[in-house]
């Protein structure tokens, strides 16, 4: 039974993946967000919901170049398919309600850019006891450097089965395979709950998250984080 643990546990998992103007969560926007809802059926996985959207910016905001040409999303999108800020709050608080996990590969980076939209647009007490498990900090417990997600396609073999287009909508839908790869390989993904690694030269990025627990993560695995 795929995900047995985390169902143990878990009404509904969501996978989700973020597209942002930049680096700065406090300052920079979303652009995209996409998830993926999750729900046990007969004992079985079942993806019960897909969610794009393009987010409409902030009078005056705009997507840098750079950004631009690594998504794809120009701001004439933006302007053209994008939905209110508001909107897509409101369907993040409804996903996310409820007994669910929160998953995303590099997690620490997502969920800080929803909690400032959410704080701005939105209620950010939907994240408020919610427990979290970053598949990155997974993947760097068991391969070796570089950890981006095209790697861990790659290493997964998923190369065939996935895109990994900098768009979130491929980018969640690739990070649900690798999650399953990474369940196949080791069945200890419920020990990464709350439990996100960082890189000990440069720290934890940002604010903190209250729930979770950081850990320095190399390059190179040596134990589990969960041992040390």
């Amino acid at each position: 039974m795929a995900f047995e643990n985390l169902f143990a546990q878990y009404d509904r998992l969501v996978l989700f993946d973020t597209e942002t103007t930049g680096l700065a969560y406090h300052r920079d926007e979303i652009i995209e967000f996409a998830a993926v809802v999750v729900e046990q059926e007969n004992g079985e996985p079942v993806v019960k919901e897909e969610y794009d959207q393009l987010i409409t910016l902030s009078p005056g905001g705009f997507v840098p170049a750079k950004i631009e040409q690594l998504t794809g999303i120009t701001n004439q999108d933006l302007r053209e398919k994008g939905v209110p800020k508001t909107r897509v709050c409101c369907d993040i608080a409804r996903m996310f309600q409820g007994n669910t996990l929160l998953l995303a590969y590099n997690a620490h980076f997502d969920l800080s850019f929803l909690f400032y939209m959410l704080l701005r647009d939105g209620d950010p007490t939907v994240l408020k006891g919610k427990d979290k498990l970053d598949l990155l900090t997974v993947y760097k417990d068991r391969h070796s450097y570089p950890h981006k997600l095209c790697n861990a396609i790659e290493v997964y073999d998923l190369s065939g089965k996935v895109v990994n287009s900098h768009r979130a909508v491929d980018d969640v839908l690739a990070t649900v395979e690798v999650m399953k790869a990474m369940e196949a390989e080791k069945n200890d993904l419920m020990r990464y709950v709350n439990l996100f690694g960082y890189n000990p030269k440069y720290g934890v990025e940002g604010k903190p998250i209250g729930s979770v627990t950081y850990k320095p993560q190399g390059f190179d695995p040596v134990q589990p984080l969960y041992a040390l």
